[in-house]
C-alpha cells in the first residue's frame, strides 16, 4: 500500500472548488471522527449494566465516563500546538492507532481495572480528532463552502451522542456490553488503513519547542475543573473525601496561571493555546453559544436515559429509540443547514435554531411518568432541529472569524470549551436531578414519583439557561472572506 503524501493545495478567497485530494482527508477524519465520538456517548445507557456485570458499585462504574471526560479535558488544549508541530498524516495515524488500542483494551479486559484504563486511552484518540476535523475543513475548503462542510462536521457531533445510546440499548439487549467496543474496532481499523494509503499532508509544520510547563498547568486546569464537575454530576465526592467544589476552585487557579503563561509565550509565538483568538468579537460570541449549546445537548443527552428509565419505565432499548428519529433527521439536515449558511448567513440559522432548543427544554420541564411516548419523540425532533441549525453557523462563523495561522488555536479552544460545557450541563442536571431522589427517599417516595419533579426541575433550569443564545444568535456576523460571490 502506496501512501499518498503530496501536500494539500490551500485555497484562497477566490477559489470555489476544493482539492479532491483534500476532500479524500475531510472524508476520512470525519468517518474516524463519528467513530470515535459514537463510542463516547454509548456510556450512558451502558454503565448499569457493566456494575452489574462486573460488580462493581455505581461510583465506581461512573469512573468509565468520568475518566474518559478527564481525559479529553487534558488532551484537546494540546492539538492547537500539536497540529501545528506535526502533519495531519501523523496527527490522524498517532490518533487513530491510539483510540484503536483502546477499543481493543475494553474489548477484552478481564475486569474493571483493564476496561478503565482502555476507556483513558480511548479517550486520548479521539480528544485529537474533532481539532484535526475543524482545522483541516478550515484549510481545506474555500470560504464560500465552508457553511456545507461544517454541516457536515455538525453532523457528525450532533449525530454521533445521539445515535450513542440507541446503539448501546439494542447492542447491551441483545448481545452484551463487549459488542459495544467489538462493533467499534473493525470500523476504526479500516479507517486507519484508508488513512495509510489516502491521508495526505497539509500545511507548514512549525518547529517550536514544547512548553512542559503549559501542559502542566492544562492539565491541572481543565483537567481539574471537568474532574470536579464530573464528580458533582455523578457520585459527589472524589476520591480521598476531597470536596468537588475544592477541585473546581483549584482547577480554576490553574487555568489562571496557565492563561498568564500564555500570554507570555504568545509574544514569542511559543504558545500551546494562543490566546489571540479571543481578540475576534465574532468568535468570542460564537463560543459562548456554542457552549451553553453544548451544556444543553450533553446535560440532555444524560439526564434523559435516566428519565426514560428511571420514570417513564422504558427498557435500554426503548429508552434509545426516543433519540433516534431526532438524530436522523439532524443527521439529514446537517448538509442542508450547511447550505443554507453558504447563501443566507448565520443568523437564518442560528436564532430559529437556538429557539428550538430553549423551547424544547422548556416542554421537557413539563414531562412526568406517564408522559407518552410519541410526545418525548417529538420534542426530541424539535431539538435535534434546534441543534443542527446552531452548530453548522457556530462552527462556520467562529473559526473563520480568525487568521488562518489561529486555526488550530481556535478549534483547539472551541473543542474544549465544549466538553467544560458538557460537563457543566451533566453535572447541574444530575444533581438537581440526584437531590430530588434524595429528598424523595427520606420521605419514603418511589424512584417514579421523586424523579418526575426531579426531570422537571432539572430541565426548566437548563431552559432558563437556553435563553441566553436566543438573545446572543442576533450579534452573530458572518465572516467577511465567506461573503465573497455569497450572494449578499
Amino acid at each position: 500500500m502506496t501512501p499518498d503524501t503530496s501536500p494539500v493545495r490551500t485555497p484562497n478567497a477566490h477559489d470555489t472548488t476544493i482539492d479532491p485530494a483534500g476532500m479524500r482527508v475531510i472524508w476520512l477524519l470525519l468517518v474516524a471522527a463519528f467513530v470515535a465520538i459514537l463510542n463516547e456517548t454509548t456510556m450512558a445507557i451502558a454503565i448499569p449494566a457493566l456494575n452489574v456485570s462486573l460488580g462493581i458499585p455505581p461510583e465506581l462504574g461512573q469512573w468509565l465516563t468520568s475518566a474518559f471526560m478527564l481525559t479529553m479535558a487534558v488532551v484537546i488544549p494540546t492539538t492547537g500546538f500539536m497540529l501545528q508541530r506535526f502533519t495531519t498524516r501523523q496527527v490522524f495515524l498517532a490518533a487513530i492507532i491510539t483510540f484503536i488500542i483502546g477499543t481493543a483494551i475494553c474489548l477484552v479486559a478481564p475486569g474493571f481495572p483493564a476496561l478503565l484504563a482502555g476507556r483513558v486511552v480511548q479517550a486520548a484518540g479521539t480528544g485529537i480528532m474533532m481539532p484535526l476535523l475543524m482545522t483541516t475543513v478550515m484549510n481545506v475548503v474555500p470560504p464560500q463552502s465552508r457553511g456545507r462542510m461544517m454541516g457536515r462536521v455538525g453532523l457528525v457531533i450532533s449525530l454521533a451522542p445521539a445515535l450513542g445510546p440507541t446503539l448501546s440499548g439494542v447492542v447491551l439487549d441483545s448481545l452484551g456490553w463487549r459488542w459495544l467496543f467489538g462493533i467499534i474496532l473493525p470500523i476504526a481499523i479500516i479507517a486507519m488503513l484508508l488513512g495509510l494509503k489516502w491521508m495526505t499532508n497539509l500545511g507548514e509544520t512549525k518547529h517550536a519547542p514544547i512548553d512542559v510547563l503549559s501542559i502542566v498547568l492544562s492539565a491541572f486546569a481543565f483537567g481539574g475543573i471537568v474532574f470536579g464537575l464530573s464528580q458533582i454530576g455523578g457520585h459527589g465526592a472524589s476520591s480521598g473525601g476531597v470536596h468537588p467544589v475544592v477541585v473546581i476552585v483549584g482547577g480554576a487557579v490553574f487555568l489562571g496561571l496557565f492563561v498568564w503563561r500564555q500570554l507570555v509565550l504568545q509574544k514569542k509565538d511559543d504558545a500551546l493555546l494562543d490566546l489571540r483568538i479571543f481578540l475576534s468579537r465574532n468568535y468570542v460570541i460564537a463560543v459562548i453559544i456554542m457552549a451553553i449549546v453544548s451544556l444543553s445537548m450533553f446535560g440532555t443527552f444524560s439526564l434523559l436515559p435516566l428519565y426514560l428509565q428511571n420514570v417513564a419505565g422504558l427498557d435500554p432499548t426503548e429508552a434509545g429509540l426516543v433519540l433516534l428519529p431526532g438524530s436522523v433527521i439532524m443527521g439529514l439536515m446537517g448538509p442542508v443547514m450547511g447550505r443554507i449558511y453558504d447563501a443566507r448567513g448565520p443568523k437564518t440559522l442560528l436564532v430559529p435554531g437556538t429557539i428550538l432548543i430553549a423551547a424544547a427544554m422548556f416542554v421537557y420541564s413539563t414531562v412526568g411518568t406517564h408522559t407518552p411516548m410519541w410526545f418525548l419523540i417529538v420534542v426530541q425532533i424539535a431539538m435535534s432541529l434546534g441543534l443542527a441549525g446552531s452548530f453548522t453557523p457556530l462552527f462556520s462563523a467562529s473559526l473563520g472569524s480568525l487568521d488562518r495561522s489561529l486555526y488550530s488555536h481556535g478549534s483547539a479552544a472551541l473543542n474544549t470549551l465544549q466538553q467544560v460545557a458538557g460537563a457543566v450541563g451533566t453535572a447541574v442536571l444530575i444533581t438537581i436531578y440526584s437531590g430530588y431522589l434524595h429528598a424523595g427517599e427520606q420521605v419514603g417516595l418511589s424512584i417514579e414519583d421523586a424523579g418526575a419533579p426531579g426531570t422537571q426541575a432539572a430541565f426548566f433550569t437548563a431552559a432558563c439557561i437556553a435563553l441566553v443564545p436566543v438573545v446572543l444568535a442576533f450579534f452573530i456576523q458572518k465572516p467577511a472572506d465567506q461573503q465573497v460571490g455569497a450572494g449578499h
